[in-house]
């Protein structure tokens, strides 16, 4: 930075968030809406709620921490059901645990909405500036602390953006995305910007680095984006939306967001696409060296599909529209950082694109992170107290997941400016709580991305349930207002009080009883059994016996929904609760911040030198560490018992 700029003084806020993608969207809307004054600081007012990548919302596991965040009080839900231009729910041929929902976004609108609320919410002010250094000085209350590999404890006073105005806060919320020294590359192109073109931050990296926090470098890409007008849609495979729409919202009713949907497509590549791609892999800076950053396994590029597929002759990807009044279509699984003239002819050589004409390039962008094994579960950092971090810079991917500690961090920023303790969200209370505890646990390689199988208890992990198991926090924190949590507490009531009902009401073996069950299509009954038995026959549901059922009173779909999965499972969901009681018990053994683990000398030295870097908060934290065996928490369990901790 210029050391040459006058600094001045700008003001006194409570709090800032660095950052206005879908992290710093929800953390800054969580703090103002908590009664804090908050200033939100851009590279540019058009990157709020941006959507530089994929057009949708949702998908398998990200669907679930949409419906999460809705339920604790965020605001991403609502402004999909406000925007999406397609609705489909996925994985609908599997079990609830896995059913995900996924909307295709409008993304101007998407971000227009955004900006509206943020722009609108009390306590909020907006700022297009770039943060250059954040403002510390050390703790004195912990002046002679040596813990954390001799870090010592700080503070966070404030910011200062490069023209040198300095704003005094007590708490940052870092919601960078992918801007701290943003690299954007396709071939031999090379240049120093952010995803659309954007500015990058290119000061604010050295200013984490002077505070002690570790700093990674990761990378990213995105695919070309065609006009619509130069595609033969007829050669692709018509993707329509679901004819019931599920809003991503509790607050919303399908009637509410019901609207005329638009088509997605599905296509292939061909050898063709593939001869090409490997004839010019040279040129591609993932396979020359010239991209550093580590990028994500789970979203490779078409050309690292050819490299490490090579066996398949082909690859599926979507063809997405970005919105109602764009001709851009988005081609999802076809991210590439070819040069220029290659993606041309490699796009060309699939059936339905020979005429394509390319609107924006594909390409990689490499980007600055922090290591988030230094951050406490709440997204606070370890040894600077009031500096949070949520997002693409804790080294995740994708909208969900940031906006999902975007909102966690600015209740727990709040939470420490109200002095009260942190909101924590375990593993086997959301899927927020698997994405932040795997986040600050293991040393995440590469660009961490949701998935069910990360979640050991999806089967009470529902994205169905989430109100059920979530919307009492909400209201606690104060995100979630009366009226909200009344129409909520009466829900729970019914699904209560219906599921009793079920269990309490037998119908006997006459002839009229088996006629129904065998006209709908199940084995006729010898004694008298109770309805919600019936429910549990893998061929009936609650909607098929309401015949045998004709008091039933009229409910809700979301109500009979719920009923029918906690009839139907009821065993397999207390073989899961049970499971959670002894997770909880682990959980619930915290561990002093103060634990000097080279003195267990019972525990190996992995586990001595892990445990001291990671600092886990609890016995189940310190399980989950890469490196520390059942043998070692064990000997951590008996240490602990032994010296009263």
């Amino acid at each position: 930075m210029n050391t040459d700029i006058i600094k001045f003084d700008a003001g006194t806020y409570e709090a800032a968030v660095i950052g206005a993608g879908h992290a710093g969207c929800e953390a800054a809307l969580a703090l103002a809406r908590l009664g804090h004054k908050t200033i939100c600081f851009m590279v540019s007012t058009d990157t709020i709620a941006m959507m530089p990548c994929n057009p949708n919302i949702g998908g398998t596991s990200k669907g679930h921490l949409v419906k999460e965040l809705d339920a604790l009080g965020g605001e991403m839900g609502k402004n999909i059901d406000k925007t999406y231009i397609q609705s489909k729910m996925l994985n609908t041929s599997k079990g609830p645990a896995v059913h995900s929902l996924r909307a295709q976004a409008d993304k101007q609108r998407y971000s227009g909405e955004m900006r509206k609320v943020m722009e609108n919410t009390d306590k909020l002010t907006l700022k297009q500036a770039e943060v250059a250094e954040i403002l510390w000085e050390y703790d004195e209350e912990d002046k002679e602390s040596q813990s954390l590999e001799e870090k010592r404890k700080k503070r966070v006073t404030g910011v200062m953006t490069v023209s040198g105005a300095i704003y005094h806060v007590k708490t940052v919320v870092l919601a960078s995305g992918v801007y701290l020294n943003a690299r954007c590359i396709f071939g031999e192109v090379s240049q120093y910007t952010g995803p659309n073109g954007l500015p990058a931050a290119t000061h604010l990296t050295q200013s984490i680095m002077n505070m002690g926090l570790e700093v990674r470098r990761f990378k990213t890409g995105t695919p070309a984006r065609i006009d619509k007008r130069t595609i033969d849609f007829s050669k692709f495979e018509r993707q329509p939306g679901d004819e019931k729409i599920t809003p991503f919202s509790f607050t919303n009713t399908r009637e509410k967001i019901e609207r005329e949907q638009v088509d997605c497509f599905l296509g292939y590549t061909n050898e063709e696409t593939h001869r090409i791609i490997r004839e010019n892999i040279d040129r591609s800076p993932l396979f020359s060296g010239n991209i550093k950053g580590t990028g994500p396994r789970y979203c490779p590029s078409i050309e690292d599909k050819v490299v490490k597929f090579s066996e398949k002759p082909r690859h599926q990807f979507f063809l997405e529209p970005e919105g109602e009044y764009t001709n851009e279509i988005y081609l999802s699984g076809l991210s590439s950082s070819l040069p220029e003239e290659v993606q041309i002819r490699v796009y060309r050589s699939i059936k339905g694109l020979e005429n394509a004409d390319i609107v924006r390039n594909a390409y990689a962008i490499e980007y600055d992170c922090l290591n988030a094994t230094e951050l406490k579960e709440s997204l606070e950092c370890k040894f600077v107290t009031g500096f949070f971090s949520a997002g693409q810079s804790n080294g995740s991917s994708g909208y969900e997941e940031a906006a999902a500690q975007g909102l966690i961090a600015g209740i727990n920023a709040a939470r420490l400016l109200e002095e009260k303790d942190a909101i924590i969200i375990d593993r086997s209370q959301g899927y927020i709580g698997v994405l932040i505890d795997d986040l600050v646990t293991k040393e995440t390689a590469e660009p961490y991305r949701m998935m069910t199988s990360r979640a050991e208890y999806r089967l009470l992990l529902r994205q169905d349930n989430a109100d059920l198991r979530l919307t009492d926090i909400g209201h606690e924190i104060g995100l979630i207002d009366d009226e909200r949590y009344a129409a909520f507490c009466k829900k729970r009531e019914q699904i209560n009080a219906e599921i009793e009902r079920l269990n309490s009401i037998s119908v006997g073996a006459s002839a009229k009883v088996n006629d129904t069950l065998v006209r709908i299509g199940t084995n006729p009954i010898v004694t008298g059994t109770s309805l919600a038995e019936l429910i549990r026959r893998p061929e009936l549901s609650y909607y098929s016996i309401a015949e045998l059922d004709p008091e039933r009173e009229d409910l809700s779909e979301d109500v009979c929904t719920q009923v029918e999965i906690e009839i139907k499972y009821k065993g397999y969901i207390e073989r899961q609760n049970q499971q959670v009681e002894h997770f909880k018990k682990l959980e619930n053994h915290r561990i002093p911040a103060d634990v000097d683990y080279d003195k267990i000398e019972s525990l190996r030295l992995e586990a001595r030198q892990k445990l001291n870097k990671i600092k886990p908060e609890s016995v189940g934290q310190a399980s989950r560490i890469s490196g520390v065996s059942p043998a070692d928490i064990s000997v951590l369990l008996v240490w602990l018992k032994q010296n009263g901790k």
